[in-house]
């Protein structure tokens, strides 16, 4: 190594070490990042979703719901969608991120997964393209499960042809805003707390039938236990 060589090698040395405390302030980055996504439960990754989605039920109006749906952040919409899923009953984990390879949400219900995709466009159609790969992602992962792409806009004819004969659910902004508005019925269920199940120990949930109130069985319909409310 000649002395300009040297000299130089010197210098780089000098600039890395004055830059320390920004090394120190990347690595400290890195760890809080390995700690949140690794070491934090998965509860507490999901307790601003919950809190997100119990805002979002203030809206009054669906067309004041799909404008404050449509002002989330992607990531924001992924974790909405998969509080949407686990008050409809499902187990879900968010899944999305730069190599989700086109599956942002996998819920699971009986032991059945299915796989979501969310995309928030706003001002145009989903057409078929998304379409395609969206399906090419789950085809080989679908066994009695079935996909749902949700979006807050609409889905072209193209679209919603491609998946006439597939195990795709397509969920407009229409049928995103039902679903929402069905987990808020779903929240005014009045749950019997002082007995569980006597054949599957789940929840008594107060339910209304031609005959009148009654309780079930929340793991209805694998469980078809049924009782009359005394008056």
């Amino acid at each position: 190594m000649n002395i300009n060589s040297w000299e130089l090698f010197k210098n780089t040395l000098l600039v890395i070490w004055t830059l320390w405390p920004l090394w120190l302030f990347l690595i400290a980055i890195i760890i809080i990042k390995v700690i949140v996504e690794v070491l934090i439960p998965r509860e507490f990754k999901s307790f601003k979703a919950t809190i997100r989605f119990k805002k979002g039920a203030q809206w009054r109006s669906d067309r004041d719901l799909l404008r404050w749906l449509r002002g989330m952040t992607p990531k924001e919409f992924e974790e909405y969608i998969a509080e949407l899923f686990l008050r409809l009953g499902y187990k879900t984990e968010v899944t999305g991120g730069a190599y989700d390879q086109g599956i942002d949400v996998i819920a699971e219900k009986d032991g059945v997964k299915h796989y979501i995709q969310c995309k928030k466009f706003v001002g145009r159609e989903v057409g078929v393209g998304p379409m395609r790969d969206f399906y090419g992602a789950i085809a080989d992962h679908l066994a009695k499960g079935k996909g749902y792409f949700i979006t807050t806009n609409k889905f072209t004819l193209e679209a919603e042809r491609f998946v006439e004969d597939k195990p795709i659910e397509l969920v407009d902004e229409f049928k995103l805003v039902k679903y929402i508005r069905l987990t808020e019925k779903e929240k005014k269920t009045v749950i019997k707390k002082t007995n569980n199940c006597p054949q599957c120990n789940g929840d008594l949930i107060e339910k209304k039938g031609k005959f009148g109130k009654f309780y079930g069985c929340s793991n209805y319909p694998k469980c078809k236990y049924t009782e009359d409310i005394k008056k």
